[in-house]
């Protein structure tokens, strides 16, 4: 007997193949966006001119975000998520509690470069991303405090404010995103951390003799009394 097939069974089927091949499409597309409006900034781009520089439809470009302003926030939200995914994975990697925090700095150096002062401008200049921005940036200072408190564990560090030195590193990062620093100095952004790494980690190492403030430094001791002028 010849068993019937049910005519439901000849309709055309999405297979995983498909839905794999689709979602790299849209990933790569995003990828591509992305280092699109972090050379430019996003104010002056428009979906029209994205979707004939990327050579897709404007179907196609909705598909990723359903407005602008939502493809700028998961522009704005990947390049968080991964500058913050490839520094901790480096950060981990290093063994040295004490050469984990240039390790941290040399990675958003790193990151910091991958987008321009347009796109930087545009961000800050705009709400919903700024607020992205600064959720970050409170991030990485909680960050730095949080190696700064294990060196100090560790015995590498001596102890001080750590919370103060985080968010120094904070205020340092926003002036060299923003270029305030970088053309007083004349530095670039890699050469602006590595010289903070420089700065952070003498400040902070012990075993380099007994730390004396320059108020402490100038007063006699006690029992001497300073002579009177003449």
């Amino acid at each position: 007997m010849t068993a019937q097939t049910d005519s439901r069974d000849r309709r055309p089927r999405r297979t995983a193949r498909r839905r794999v091949v689709d979602t790299r499409r849209r990933d790569e597309l995003l990828r591509q966006a992305e280092a699109i409006i972090l050379t430019e900034g996003f104010t002056a781009v428009t979906m029209d001119e994205l979707a004939q520089r990327l050579g897709c439809s404007k179907a196609t470009l909705y598909s990723l975000a359903s407005t602008k302003e939502q493809l700028v926030l998961a522009v704005t939200r990947a390049f968080f998520r991964d500058a913050t995914a490839e520094i901790e994975q480096a950060v981990q990697a290093e063994p040295d509690p004490r050469q984990r925090i240039r390790v941290y700095l040399t990675g958003v150096g790193t990151a910091m470069r991958r987008h321009s002062h347009a796109f930087y401008d545009d961000m800050v200049g705009y709400e919903p991303t700024a607020q992205i921005y600064r959720t970050n940036s409170a991030a990485a200072a909680r960050r730095v405090h949080e190696l700064i408190e294990e060196g100090v564990q560790a015995g590498v560090f001596r102890a001080l404010n750590g919370h103060f030195a985080a968010h120094v590193v904070a205020v340092t990062i926003d002036a060299v995103q923003s270029g305030v620093l970088l053309e007083r100095t004349g530095l670039t952004a890699g050469d602006a951390f590595s010289e903070l790494g420089d700065l952070l980690l003498d400040g902070l190492s012990s075993g380099q003799g007994t730390f004396e403030s320059p108020s402490t430094a100038a007063r006699p001791p006690r029992d001497q009394v300073p002579s009177a002028p003449r």
